[in-house]
């Protein structure tokens, strides 16, 4: 069952996340104890030992150890591991957006395909199983728990299929997944419903056709995402990454003889607690990777994928049969005749309604004396006030020719630009048709 605690977090609170370190099922306790144990027995091991060496032993020991962790550090653990991580986490939500869903199947379908009777009813009922048995196919072959739960086409039968339909199944020789068989089945079967009159016009049979298409395509892509893993060469980069530091740190990260005066190693720690910390976090964040790398498993944060293909199956059911044709009768609203309707509150949010409206960031600034308009006159004469006091901006303005004039802003420029146009078009000289 997947791990929730959304709910626990809702509020963010003085260590919140602190009564979440202590659960035990989908926690990192769980998927990296054996390893952590493993990790301190061979330290605590490799330690015992070097109190039983020679003296000659224990410097030689001691030279290895230094050179160990002089040059541990030239691995790169936080970039091999975020980058990677990264990769596998959008992967895995990618993954969970593939999961074929048919809730916008079947409410087109439940909208297009018209009819009361039996015939309608059935022909909607099959539309919507021919769905959900290519949906079940393909999480059949992605899935260990589907597949634990639907072995062999004998329990598939029992659940989704009619013998007929098993005998056309198995009929159709090919070596590849066969999980689009049920979808080509629904195409046809929509076709027939549109020559009987079923389906009213054409443009409603392409929008069924869409959705279908749209929900085939989710199970191509989980199938896929099951094909196609991520490349075996960088998850092995990465767990020898992991894996040969560590074995590394055993020996570099070993307390010696603070007699000898090495730098960083004037007290004896018997336990080596940073060194515990880093492969608790290290390891820890290649086991996330592991875990998330395929979420079709048993894990504890994998898909329940058992569950939604019941969720999916009694929904869509329901939509196309029950559903069918049923509405609750029209009335006016409770706010009918309000023009300020506002839905209640309880007393728990009634701060909401002390809260002012937000009109926008600068609706509450101050309008200054500047921010008035002013008439267009007084700004022509401001700006001729303004070249005369500096010659190179009215420079700059006749370059541009929008020089101002009292009689109007840039109206001089207009008129000069009208005049150069009406010399050009009377002038004898020129070719108008060049």
């Amino acid at each position: 069952m997947t791990v929730t605690y959304t709910a626990r977090v809702a509020n963010a609170r003085f260590c919140g996340f602190s009564k979440l370190l202590l659960a035990w099922k989908g926690s990192i306790y769980k998927v990296l104890y054996k390893e952590f144990l493993a990790f301190f027995a061979m330290y605590t091991a490799i330690s015992i030992t070097y109190f039983f060496l020679y003296e000659d032993q224990r410097r030689y020991f001691e030279k290895l150890a230094i050179y160990c962790n002089r040059y541990a550090s030239l691995i790169p653990m936080s970039f091999v591991l975020g980058f990677y991580v990264t990769l596998v986490v959008n992967r895995w939500w990618n993954q969970y957006t593939s999961i074929p869903l048919p809730d916008r199947l079947m409410c087109v379908l439940s909208g297009g395909l018209q009819g009361n009777d039996e015939r309608g009813r059935l022909l909607r009922r099959t539309l919507m199983r021919y769905a959900s048995l290519s949906a079940l196919l393909i999480l059949r072959s992605v899935s260990t728990a589907v597949f634990k739960r639907f072995p062999t086409m004998d329990h598939v039968v029992e659940a989704f299929m009619s013998r007929e339909e098993r005998k056309k199944f198995e009929g159709l020789h090919s070596p590849y997944n066969k999980y689009w068989i049920p979808c080509v089945w629904f195409t046809n079967l929509a076709a027939v419903a549109r020559c009987e009159g079923r389906i009213k016009d054409d443009h409603t049979f392409k929008l069924l056709l869409e959705e279908l298409n749209g929900f085939r395509g989710k199970c191509s892509m989980l199938f896929h995402y099951d094909m196609i893993s991520v490349p075996l060469v960088y998850t092995q980069v990465v767990t020898l990454a992991v894996y040969s530091f560590f074995l590394v740190c055993l020996i570099g990260r070993q307390f010696l003889d603070p007699s000898q005066g090495y730098p960083g190693h004037d007290l004896d720690l018997y336990v080596p607690t940073f060194t515990l910390l880093q492969f608790f976090f290290y390891a820890g964040w290649l086991k996330v990777a592991e875990q998330l790398i395929n979420p079709f498993g048993e894990d504890d944060d994998d898909f329940e994928t058992n569950w939604l293909i019941d969720r999916n199956f009694q929904v869509s059911m329901m939509a196309v049969d029950e559903m069918y044709g049923d509405l609750p009768v029209m009335e006016r609203d409770r706010y009918w005749n309000d023009s300020n309707p506002r839905p209640p509150y309880t007393a728990a949010t009634l701060f909401v309604l002390r809260k002012p409206s937000f009109q926008g960031s600068t609706f509450d600034m101050i309008p200054k004396e500047e921010m008035h308009f002013q008439p267009l006159e007084d700004i022509a004469e401001n700006l001729e006030e303004s070249n005369s006091r500096h010659p190179n901006m009215a420079l700059f303005n006749r370059l541009l020719n929008v020089a101002p004039s009292p009689s109007g802003f840039m109206g001089g420029a207009l008129r000069r630009t009208s005049a150069q146009l009406q010399r050009l078009y009377h002038s004898p000289s020129t070719d108008r048709c060049s």
